[in-house]
C-alpha cells in the first residue's frame, strides 16, 4: 500500500509573532517553525499502518513551502517515512486552500496513492479544507475528523468525530483522502538511527514555477492584533432602572446572557 502524508511547517506556539509591514502575514524571520500538530498525528497513523502491513508499504511525505520546510520533511523521514517531496514555494506563501490543493494534485497525481493523510487543519491558517479538496480533485473518497482507522481488503474503515460526543464509523473504498484529528495516536520521537538514516533518504524537489499557477480564490486583506479597551460606567437611578441597564449591558455589550 502506498500512503501519502501532507505535512505543513507552521510558526511554533511559543514563537514571537510580529505582523509584517504589509499587514497580510507575519514576519517570518522572527518566527520559529515546527511541524503542524495534527499533521504529526497523520504521519504517525500512516507509519502505524505501514508497520501493520509489512515492508511492501511505502510512506511518502509531501510538503509545500520555501527551503526551510525540508527540516520537517527530514523529521518525518527520521521517524520512518520512506521518501519526501518538497514543492519549493517561492516567493509568495499560499493561504488559499483551493490553490494549495491544486498544486498538490498536480504534483502527486502520478504517485497513485492508495491513501492520503493530512492533519485536520493547520495551526496558522486553520481552514481545514485542503485535504478534502485534494481528495475531490483526485477522485478519491474523503473523510474528515478521523479518530481511528481500520485497513480492510480494498477499503478503509474510519471512526469520525461528530458533534456532542457522538462518533460515526464509515467504510470507504480506496483510494481515499482522510483528515486526521489530533489525539488519534501517540506520535513517536525520532530515534538516533532514524535521524542518521534520514540523511540518506530521497527528497524530491519540485520547483513551483514548473506548475501552472492556479487562480487564487481567497487571500488575507489585513492581519492585525486585537485591541482591548476598558471603560467604567456608573449605573444610577432606582433599583428597577439599575437592574434594567445591567441586564442590557450583559446582553448587548458583554454578551454573557
Amino acid at each position: 500500500m502506498k500512503l501519502g502524508v501532507l505535512v505543513k511547517q507552521v510558526p511554533g506556539s511559543e514563537s514571537a509573532l510580529r505582523i509584517a509591514p504589509s499587514n497580510t502575514w507575519i514576519e517570518e524571520a522572527a518566527a520559529l517553525f515546527e511541524m503542524n500538530e495534527s499533521d504529526n498525528y497523520a504521519l504517525e497513523e500512516a507509519l502505524q499502518i505501514k508497520e501493520s502491513l509489512g515492508n511492501d508499504s511505502e510512506v511518502v511525505v509531501v510538503s509545500m513551502g520555501p527551503e526551510r520546510v525540508q527540516k520537517v520533511i527530514r523529521e518525518a523521514l527520521s521517524k520512518g517515512a520512506d521518501r519526501g517531496i518538497h514543492i519549493n514555494e517561492i516567493p509568495e506563501i499560499k493561504s488559499d486552500p483551493f490553490a494549495t490543493a491544486q498544486v498538490f494534485a498536480d504534483v502527486v497525481k502520478n504517485e497513485n496513492f492508495d491513501l492520503i493523510f493530512s492533519g485536520l487543519q493547520s495551526d496558522d491558517v486553520g481552514s481545514g479544507q485542503t485535504g478534502i479538496i485534494l481528495g475531490e480533485m483526485l477522485g478519491m473518497a474523503t473523510a474528515t475528523l478521523v479518530m481511528a482507522t481500520e485497513i480492510q481488503e480494498g477499503s478503509i474503515k474510519v471512526k469520525r468525530e461528530l458533534e456532542s460526543g457522538w462518533f460515526q464509523w464509515v467504510s470507504m473504498p480506496t483510494p481515499a483522502s482522510i483528515t486526521i484529528q489530533s489525539g488519534i495516536n501517540q506520535p513517536r520521537y525520532p530515534s538516533l538511527k532514524g535521524i542518521m538514516g534520514a540523511k540518506k533518504k530521497e527528497i524530491k524537489v519540485v520547483d513551483q514555477t514548473t506548475i501552472t499557477a492556479p487562480e487564487k480564490q481567497q487571500s488575507f486583506a489585513n492581519i492585525y492584533l486585537p485591541t482591548a479597551d476598558k471603560k467604567t460606567e456608573m449605573i444610577e437611578g432606582n433599583v428597577g432602572q439599575m437592574v434594567s441597564r445591567l441586564v442590557d449591558v450583559l446582553k448587548t455589550e458583554i454578551k454573557v446572557l
